[in-house]
């Protein structure tokens, strides 16, 4: 896209329909790239790109760690960026997926998912000691 055009600003539902070979689009951080002419290029084979075809692929992008080079040809399949509404959409997926339900238990729950394992191995360790010193 070149500096001149006008970005074209995106719904979610719009990306999911270009969801196969013929049409591939990708969202990566808010900025949706159609990788339709690329399919057949990408070194990680077109499955990859199928599999995140009319998706958010931000965090597959970044987990598989592309180079600087591939981040800058990606800039030539940009064909815009995602609305205001979705953008916001999708922080609110992502802050779900992290942090527990309830703000009031967040510092019960941590202390919990870590405190309930080790106090369980003490338990464990203490018993079996002194098993194993009343069998002597």
């Amino acid at each position: 896209m070149s500096e001149s055009e006008s970005v074209k600003i995106l719904t979610l539902e719009e990306i999911a329909k270009h969801n196969d070979k013929k049409s591939t689009w990708v969202l990566i951080h808010y900025n949706i790239y159609d990788v339709s002419k690329f399919i057949e290029e990408h070194p990680g084979g077109e499955e990859v790109l199928l599999e995140q075809a009319g998706k958010d692929a931000s965090e597959a992008f970044e987990d598989v760690g592309h180079s600087t080079d591939a981040r800058e040809l990606m800039k030539q399949f940009k064909i815009g960026e995602l609305c205001e509404e979705d953008r916001k959409k999708l922080q609110d997926v992502q802050e779900k997926n992290f942090w527990p339900e309830s703000s009031s238990n967040n510092n019960n729950s941590l202390w919990f998912s870590w405190l309930f394992p080790v106090g369980a191995a003490l338990l464990a360790s203490f018993a079996y000691r002194w098993y194993v010193s009343s069998q002597h």
